[in-house]
Order: structure tokens, then C-alpha cells, then sequence
């Protein structure tokens, strides 16, 4: 059994050199690209780095197998080689295919190719860019299904001194808090308690519907329910 995730990184733009280093720490992670220079700027922070032009299929099914846990396929600019590179991952049998779109026509022909999975770093760049600026306190979210996002909060003013029970988050706006990041002093407080009182050095983790998340952010307290 593999104690680590085996992960291949193709295309080592920005976005792709910063993923394979940042998967590095945790996974075993093969990183390609044709251009020398991205691959010697990286060879040194992931556990391999090879130069190969992952158009042609041989050289690439001699170092990318079926039996790597996820392949990310992150060519932005060269369609040909995009769309080329995911054909050959799913002919050499990888499950996971990741692969980064530029637009909504290259995504549509990506998936028919075999990619499992499309992402556009940009768009969500842009998202977590606009709900920042819309939102200061929000801190960080993580996008699930529909509209559902689990997101990093710092708590508003008057929400301090007051209890979780005391708040009715879930009563009022339908979302629940399912994890507390005390930063003083540190710890995590997985599914805190009712009776738990927040602190201004306190986060929450909060899920929900994006729209009920943001309108917590402008909910005053109801006269009396302060903590005596």
C-alpha cells in the first residue's frame, strides 16, 4: 500500500510549477514540461522533474502509468498539446485526469477526451478575489455543490462574548459552524459545543449556502441576548 499520493503535474506554467510544489509536501509528485527552464526551476522542490514533450505517446507512457492516483494536466496555451496530452492519459488508463481549460469549448472537447475533471484557475481566482473584496471578513471558501461553500470567517464585532447557542446561526440563516480556529492560543475545536462563546482571536469554519454565509456578516444580535 502507497503511503503517499502519486501525482504527475504536466505543464509548468505558473500555475502548474506552484501546484507541484505545493503538492510536493504532501505527495509523491512527478512534474513534466518541455521547456528546460521551468523544469530545472522546479527539479529541486518536487520529488521528480523530467523535460518531455507529452505530445508523443511513447515517451509519455514511459513515465506516466495507470496506476498514479491523479494526473493534472495544465497546459493553458497549447490547445494541440492539451487536448493531446489528456487522449494519451486516458488511453494509458489513469482514473483522475485533472485538466486546466481556457475556455468553455476547450473544456467540452477536454471531457470528451477523457479528462475527468476541468478547471479554470483564473475564473476562480477572480471569485475568491470578488468575495474578499465584497466581504473582508471572509477569510477563505471552499466551493461544494450548487451554491454550497465552506468558508473561513472572521467573526463580526458583536458577535463577541456571545455563545454559539446564543447566535442561532442555523436557526436564522440555515448554516452551521463546524469547526473553530482558535488562534490564541492555538487550536482547532472540531464541531464546537453550543455553549461555546466566541473570542475576536477566534475563526469560524462555516457551511452553507453562499448567499446565507454572506448575509450572516451583516446580522446584528437582537436586543437581550447578550452574555450576562
Amino acid at each position: 500500500m502507497k503511503d503517499k499520493k502519486h501525482i504527475c503535474v504536466i505543464g509548468l506554467g505558473e500555475f502548474g510549477s506552484e501546484l507541484a510544489v505545493e503538492l510536493s509536501r504532501q505527495c509523491e509528485v512527478l512534474a513534466l514540461d518541455q521547456d528546460e527552464n521551468r523544469v530545472n526551476a522546479v527539479v529541486d522542490k518536487v520529488q521528480r522533474a523530467l523535460i518531455l514533450d507529452v505530445r508523443d505517446f511513447t515517451g509519455l507512457s514511459s513515465v506516466v502509468t495507470a496506476d498514479f492516483d491523479e494526473v493534472i494536466v495544465s497546459i493553458g496555451e497549447d490547445l494541440e498539446a492539451s487536448i493531446l496530452c489528456t487522449l494519451h492519459l486516458k488511453k494509458i488508463g489513469v482514473r483522475s485526469i485533472q485538466a486546466k481549460a481556457k475556455t468553455e469549448d476547450h473544456a467540452t472537447i477536454l471531457r470528451s477526451v477523457g479528462a475527468t475533471e476541468v478547471i479554470f484557475p483564473e475564473r476562480e481566482t477572480a471569485r475568491r478575489v470578488a468575495a474578499h473584496i465584497i466581504n473582508p471578513n471572509l477569510l477563505d471558501f471552499v466551493p461544494l455543490e450548487a451554491d454550497y461553500r465552506v468558508m473561513d470567517v472572521a467573526p463580526p464585532d458583536n458577535f463577541y462574548g456571545s455563545s454559539l447557542a446564543d447566535l442561532e446561526l442555523r436557526k436564522r440563516f440555515g448554516v452551521f459552524v463546524i469547526a473553530i480556529r482558535e488562534l490564541v492560543p492555538p487550536r482547532f475545536v472540531f464541531l464546537p459545543p453550543p455553549d461555546f462563546i466566541i473570542k475576536p482571536s477566534d475563526i469560524l469554519v462555516v457551511i452553507g449556502r453562499e448567499k446565507d454565509l454572506m448575509g450572516v456578516q451583516h446580522w446584528k444580535k437582537p436586543a437581550g441576548r447578550q452574555e450576562s
